[in-house]
């Protein structure tokens, strides 16, 4: 039995948490590149399916090792990092400065900035939109004449997960 398709969906959710299957997240970018004219590789595809399906940033090696094993042949550093870098123009992935390493974006059909919670301690990152920081630092560059070429915000301390965690031992040091 062969398995139908995945179906890209835009998300028109403006309050979502990301919660989307990486397949059809996947499919999304693919149809993405259809309606803009551009080709998405299957080097391009195969390390966004491997940003979506790992649950923490990846660094360039990172993936470049990932990628060797499911490939079962070396890929070298150039060829991953082009991949990166038109996945990133493209909005389907993101840079996070502060680790050096790579997440795919929840929404590439919006092309919004986003703005990274990133845990300490495990390592995951939550990737969210909120057009009002958009605005505001739109605003204050405007006021000093800036034109801003990038924004990354990056907002670093413990998430649920781990704060979770950290209860529970306590309570049971008690």
């Amino acid at each position: 039995m062969t398995a139908l398709p995945t179906r890209p969906r835009p998300c028109i959710d403006t309050n979502c948490r990301g919660e989307h299957e990486p397949a059809e997240r996947v499919a999304l970018a693919a149809s993405l590149c259809d309606a803009r004219g551009l080709h998405f590789t299957k080097l391009r595809r195969q390390i966004l399916e491997l940003l979506w399906e790992n649950d923490h940033p990846m660094g360039a090696y990172e993936l470049i090792d990932e990628l060797t094993l499911k490939i079962s042949r070396p890929v070298g550093p150039p060829t991953v990092y082009r991949a990166l870098e038109f996945l990133m123009s493209e909005g389907f992935a993101s840079k996070i400065e502060s680790l050096n390493a790579f997440v795919p974006c929840v929404h590439p059909e919006r092309r919004n900035d986003c703005l990274f919670f990133i845990c300490n301690t495990c390592g995951a990152s939550t990737e969210l939109e909120d057009q009002r920081f958009e605005r505001l630092i739109s605003e204050k560059a405007e006021q000093i004449g800036f034109r801003a070429a990038r924004r990354v915000i990056e907002v670093e301390g413990t998430c649920t997960t781990c704060v979770d965690a950290d209860v529970l031992q306590s309570v049971g040091e008690r």
